[in-house]
């Protein structure tokens, strides 16, 4: 047998490692091997590598949304069968459990190993809540399934200098037309195409190339379930004795913060404090500003905004609120007046918190930002406040300290969200409307959750991931196969071949082997026992192939290692080459190049 025979035919190796399956399907079209149970029905994969599903303490907005999407699907994907690519150990009951609680799943669920390109196969698209989508791209030419399915990743932020270069990775990974970064905001929309053609611009001058690769980047918001929300904020009883644990009169009026508190990556607290107490002034009425979250640093970070509140907000009384406390927010939405978000950060590229707001009926006074000008109708839904950056070129100072690890991340950010301004007076003048006029707030409230529920609502939204993964599935199956001259990454090649010059030789399907003198299967059967001989045993043949190798040497004599591969049957020469290499490490077996 030829030496690339085995390891072509090992190509899926690593996930008939793990998943143990050793019958095989051919896909209808590309004639790649898949797997037996591949059968092509109306589903979806979502990639979920830790299979976490519990809220963690002051989690990050990505993270939470995540979670969200893939618990969307669930509830409102119209989908025969949901597979959840994982790379923890999870039962598909434990992990529609976390999502769902005693709520049932209407598709099926199944869990695969994150090896394992069956689910996406046979869906037709893989979902990942994360844009790096590069080496997924590379693993899916290396087993030739490059036209069997999409990959769509989900950009949360374009903020990290780290994060944009994982993006522009599309640009030179074998990302294909039928693939998706999916954008949440216009803004990040723009922002990610003027970045690629930049990119690409540089790439053709740089090495002198025609193709300009740009990875398709639909638009596709992030969802709330509005009914939930709304739910929540419409109990008067909750209303009332959340008021009265803040000592809020009836007439009072709270404004409302949820979301992390801090000031170095989400928003600087100064600008909301001052147009809460100007407001105030205006008014003349008693006003409560509730910030709801978490400090990332309790103690210095409480201190500051404690001194900020006193310093530009005296005449308000502010509350810090524990937003890990899942029963104080749901209060809080029921309690509240007007919500105000005045985020200032490049870090924010969305902001689920005003779509929160907006579904639990609150006017909100948000900041005109990025994703926030696009899921809030300024004069209808609530009010946007003119924001101000920096001189462009002012920042070069920032990044390039922060590039050659003079500057944290959230030094840098938080740098340049210090230097970007938003409105104080227009921002004080808005919430001194909402507070004069209940009617403005109820029409505010209206039209806010009608927003929600024609273009937010999570059924709306997985509505049009559906409807993206059918526009990208003809995309797909319109385009002519391509040839392929690079199967795999040459920068990330496996390692055995990688760094085969390491070692003097390296085991093919000639290379002869033989048992040493005295070796008997007793020897193999020790192994069992010793930790260190079972350290990654996934990784190679079983226990009884492994004997059936010696089994073989033992009655033959010395056999080439594509000899005995052949004997292992399809699916499972990779597996037992490795087992060869490990017999021949602990001695019970002697090789020849």
């Amino acid at each position: 047998m030829r030496p690339n025979a085995w390891r072509l035919a090992g190509a899926l190796a690593g996930q008939e490692s793990c998943a143990r399956s050793a019958a095989r399907l051919t896909h209808p079209r590309t004639g790649c091997l898949l797997g037996e149970g591949t059968d092509f029905l109306n589903s979806i994969a979502l990639y979920h590598p830790s299979a976490g599903v519990q809220a963690k303490a002051n989690p990050f907005g990505k993270d939470v949304a995540n979670v969200e999407l893939f618990r969307a699907v669930l509830r409102h994907g119209d989908y025969e069968q949901i597979d959840f690519v994982v790379g923890a150990d999870v039962s598909p009951e434990a992990l529609v459990g976390g999502l769902l609680g005693e709520e049932a799943a209407r598709p099926r669920v199944r869990v695969a190993n994150l090896l394992d390109q069956r689910p996406a196969a046979a869906a037709g698209a893989m979902v990942r809540g994360h844009p790096d989508l590069a080496d997924m791209a590379w693993y899916r030419r290396s087993a030739g399934l490059e036209q069997a399915y999409s990959l769509l990743g989900v950009v949360h932020t374009i903020a990290p200098p780290f994060m944009r270069e994982t993006i522009s990775k599309a640009a030179i990974a074998p990302i294909q037309p039928w693939d998706a970064l999916i954008c949440t905001s216009p803004t990040v929309q723009d922002a990610l195409g003027t970045m690629f053609d930049e990119w690409t611009d540089y790439l053709a001058d740089r090495y002198g190339g025609q193709t300009k690769v740009k990875p398709h980047l639909p638009l596709l918001p992030l969802g709330v379930e509005g009914k939930a929300f709304a739910a929540l904020a419409d109990r008067p009883d909750a209303r009332a004795s959340m008021r009265a644990e803040l000592g809020a009169a009836p007439d009072d009026i709270i404004v409302l913060w949820v979301g992390r508190l801090s000031f170095f990556e989400k928003a600087f607290p100064q600008p909301m404090f001052r147009a809460a107490e100007e407001a105030a002034r205006q008014t003349g009425v008693k006003v409560h500003f509730a910030m709801v979250g978490w400090f990332p640093s309790e103690v210095r970070d409480r201190a500051w905004y404690q001194q900020g509140a006193q310093a530009y907000s005296p005449s308000v009384v502010t509350h810090f609120l524990d937003g890990n406390d899942r029963q104080v927010v749901g209060d809080m939405w029921a309690a509240g007046d007007i919500f105000l978000s005045l985020v200032d950060n490049i870090q924010e590229t969305f902001g689920i918190t005003p779509l929160e707001a907006m579904a639990a009926g609150l006017p909100v006074v948000v900041s005109d930002w990025d994703g926030y000008r696009y899921t809030v109708r300024d004069g209808i839904d609530g009010f946007l406040v003119r924001s101000l950056g920096g001189p462009v070129g002012s920042g070069l100072g920032m990044i390039n300290r922060h590039l050659l690890g003079g500057l944290a991340y959230q030094a840098y950010v938080g740098a340049v969200a210090q230097h970007t301004a938003i409105n104080v007076g227009d921002a004080a003048a808005r919430i001194a409307d909402l507070i004069a006029s209940p009617e403005l707030r109820a029409k505010m409230r209206d039209a806010g959750r009608r927003r929600i529920a024609e273009t937010f609502d999570w059924p709306v939204v997985v509505r049009g991931l559906q409807d993206l993964t059918t526009e990208l599935a003809a995309i797909r199956t319109a385009a002519a196969p391509a040839p392929v001259k690079h199967q795999f990454n040459p920068v990330k090649r496996e390692p055995f071949g990688a760094f085969a010059g390491f070692p003097n030789s390296a085991l093919n399907a000639k290379t002869r082997v033989w048992l040493r003198d005295g070796v008997t299967p007793a020897d193999l059967e020790a192994t069992r026992t010793i930790n260190l001989d079972q350290f990654a045993s996934g990784w190679r043949a079983s226990h009884e192939e492994s004997a059936a190798v010696l089994a073989a040497l033992a009655e033959r004599g010395p056999l080439t290692v594509g000899e005995l591969v052949d004997a292992a049957g399809n699916g499972r020469r990779q597996l037992v080459a490795l087992s060869i290499v490990w017999l021949c490490k602990l001695g019970l077996l002697d090789w020849r190049a």
